[in-house]
């Protein structure tokens, strides 16, 4: 299987992007605090995410920035990735990929990443990452002009992906 693969470059796997998450649950000073760790793991500026709606429970209102996340891609979603993976002892359960080529898993202190030290003025924040697997050819799902889908023997599947971050990353899925 993997001698087709290296035969067929359409069929070779690449990550896409990575998104990297923390979601503080309220604003003010914590969403600037995690802001500037995002900064520190990732070396660019995050954006600001908003509730969408008010619960009143938790003192949130509508519209307001309650986290922050940055979407790394090429190269530098590689690099950051590496450490991630890292920090989580390069084991992944088999429960953090889909059917569609999707990886997530969750780092519960920042500091436990390779080369970031603790701050105690920015504290301790728990992160979220979302890995986004494909193959050559996924444009055609997202331009502008005539989109159209992707054939299902050409999408990445849980196999492939699974299969991809062993040979790429070293990891073992439990």
């Amino acid at each position: 299987m993997s001698l087709q693969l290296a035969e067929n470059s359409m069929k070779r796997i690449f990550v896409h992007k990575v998104v990297l998450n923390i979601g503080v649950g309220r604003s003010g000073e914590a969403v600037e605090k995690a802001k500037a760790v995002l900064k520190q793991i990732s070396g660019q500026e995050p954006k600001l995410t908003y509730a969408k709606k008010t619960i009143r429970d938790f003192g949130i209102r509508k519209g307001e920035a309650i986290g922050v996340k940055v979407t790394l891609m090429k190269k530098r979603a590689v690099d950051v990735l590496k450490k991630l993976l890292l920090a989580k002892g390069l084991k992944l359960s088999s429960s953090s990929f889909d059917n569609e080529g999707n990886v997530s898993f969750g780092i519960k202190e920042h500091i436990e990443i390779p080369g970031i030290k603790y701050d105690p003025e920015l504290g301790i924040f728990g992160l979220d990452v979302c890995i986004k697997l494909e193959r050559p050819g996924y444009r055609v799902e997202r331009r502008r002009r005539c989109p159209s889908k992707v054939g299902k023997s050409h999408r990445v599947n849980k196999e492939d992906a699974i299969m991809f971050m062993k040979e790429m990353f070293n990891i073992e899925v439990v």
